[in-house]
């Protein structure tokens, strides 16, 4: 059994009178790429800031690769992109990023290669002697993404990585996630980006008022909440009656309902649906028909956090 790149326990933090995390338990494996949501305020910036070493929980314990995520030894292996940064403006990019690999430990031997292609690979391979004050804000975040992995860290930790950037440097944010998730290197993706958190992570995280609301497969957040939607001839009680078989159904409007699929039909929506049409097709009700759809993220993001108490 691999030992998690991170694994936080019942973590509580409190500032004062106010408490912004209240038992948050979390993990991330090696070579996966975990998406942490919640509503602004939710605890996600302070869980991060906890399990890289910055701020210490109240309770509870943080750890990387297996060792106290106070643990020099295992902060080296980490790279972090804080929500929240700047760098000096009067330095080059080249400046900045060397920086940060003297900080981060590479040998003065590696470092003009290694700054190089770094800069490369966040598309600024052709600005990296220009001063930071003629950056950009999609640069400077691009130049934040470029520190974080100039250690060649095998965790990475990135806060709202893309929130500057224009839809073609998301794109190249996600590739680059991507790649590196070939290449073994973990991932947790703090971003409100819902539709980018869909696309590159492998697992979800949702966080809500300080407490953790679901961890899990993105599959089984969103696959979960399948509906169907049926159009009917001669609607009665019956046919709601019936539907509870498969889940739980509402009037949308007369002849028309809604059927959010429950267990163990919402593990195979196409299953269902033949099952429903069947069930509905032999009854007195006159089946005209029948639409399935599976929830979006945004869609089992909301409901979630709508539905949790507070």
């Amino acid at each position: 059994m691999t030992t998690p790149v991170l694994q936080a326990d019942q973590l509580t933090k409190r500032f004062g009178t106010r408490v912004a995390l209240r038992g948050v338990t979390l993990h991330v494996e090696p070579g996966e790429v975990v998406g942490l949501l919640g509503p602004n305020g939710a605890g996600k910036s302070t869980t991060v800031k906890i399990v890289s070493g910055l701020v210490k929980p109240s309770s509870g314990s943080a750890r990387l690769f297996g060792q106290p995520s106070s643990s020099p030894a295992a902060r080296r292996r980490l790279g972090y992109l804080p929500e929240l940064f700047r760098f000096p403006d009067w330095m080059t990019g080249e400046q900045v990023l060397r920086l940060h690999a003297e900080l981060a430990g590479v040998t003065p031997a590696q470092r003009s290669n290694r700054v190089g292609q770094v800069l490369e690979r966040v598309g600024l391979g052709a600005r990296g002697k220009d001063r930071v004050r003629g950056y950009s804000k999609g640069m400077s975040q691009r130049l934040g993404l470029a520190q974080a992995l100039v250690g060649k860290p095998e965790l990475l930790l990135l806060d709202e990585p893309t929130s500057a950037m224009d839809p073609v440097g998301r794109r190249e944010v996600r590739d680059l996630v991507a790649e590196l998730r070939s290449e073994g290197v973990a991932v947790l993706l703090n971003s409100h980006l819902l539709s980018e958190v869909e696309q590159v992570c492998d697992r979800v995280a949702v966080v809500d008022h300080g407490r953790m609301r679901f961890e899990g497969r993105l599959a089984d957040l969103v696959g979960r909440r399948g509906t169907l939607e049926i159009t009917v001839a001669r609607p009665d009680d019956s046919l709601t009656h019936e539907l509870l078989d498969f889940g739980t159904p509402h009037s949308v409007s007369p002849g028309r309902l809604q059927l959010q699929l429950g267990p163990p039909w919402d593990d195979d929506i196409a299953v269902a649906t033949e099952m429903v049409a069947a069930r509905v097709a032999t009854g007195p009700w006159g089946l005209l028909g029948l639409s399935a759809s599976l929830s979006s993220l945004e869609d089992a993001f909301v409901s979630l956090v709508q539905g949790g108490d507070k």
